[in-house]
């Protein structure tokens, strides 16, 4: 045996991840292994690997003596974050408006409309999901997986600080909004107009989060 199966790593991975984009292990509190593994019912070894995976994609991090901790919201972090996606997303979205199959722009669309029911019930976890899914199709669809890749990361470690942040009253509603306009511009194949609606949207989160950390 060569260590867990694939499908234990992975699922370790993404048990806890999701529980850190959710905030149900929140910034600052400290993960045992042993405590982690009994929660989800999964062996150490897979759990040590995937606290691994996710220290170096910057959710958690190692402090001397006192083990694995999920890594603090920082300010300057977020705002790096924005820097970062303000140079590559809006650039996916101009490639995206000139490459988006009928099948992408459709996938967009579906993604969009299940905020609906989530905005009515105020389901924050699910919105924060839409956010995600809509960011990876029109990722995928700028037909750039280098790009992709880039964006993905990035995308991972805003998940939590859009889950904060979505809890800012009436914020929810100008995400639809955003959301729409690039959706909008991408399937009029406007190149431009997708760029400066994701910028905007970027811009927007940006604003929103340092109002509420």
């Amino acid at each position: 045996m060569n260590g867990p199966a694939p499908s234990l790593r992975e699922a370790a991975y993404a048990a806890i991840k999701h529980r850190i984009i959710t905030c149900a292990f929140r910034p600052g509190d400290y993960l045992n292994e042993a405590f982690v593994s009994s929660q989800l019912n999964i062996g150490r070894t897979p759990v040590h690997q995937a606290l691994d995976r996710l220290m170096l994609e910057g959710l958690v991090e190692v402090m001397p003596r006192k083990g694995v901790i999920v890594k603090p919201i920082s300010l300057d972090e977020v705002m790096q974050i924005v820097e970062v996606r303000l140079l590559n997303e809006p650039h996916a979205a101009r490639l995206a408006a000139d490459r988006a199959t009928a099948s992408e722009l459709a996938l967009m669309q579906a993604i969009l409309a299940r905020a609906d029911g989530a905005i009515a019930t105020r389901n924050i976890e699910e919105l924060m999901l839409v956010d995600r899914d809509f960011h990876a199709a029109l990722a995928a669809a700028a037909r750039n997986p280098e790009l992709a890749e880039v964006l993905r990361r990035l995308q991972d470690r805003s998940l939590r600080f859009w889950f904060i942040s979505l809890n800012a009253p009436g914020h929810v509603a100008e995400v639809r909004n955003e959301h729409a306009a690039i959706l909008t511009a991408l399937s009029s194949r406007d190149p431009a107009r997708a760029e400066q609606a994701t910028r905007t949207h970027i811009e927007s989160f940006r604003r929103n989060v340092a109002n509420h950390i």
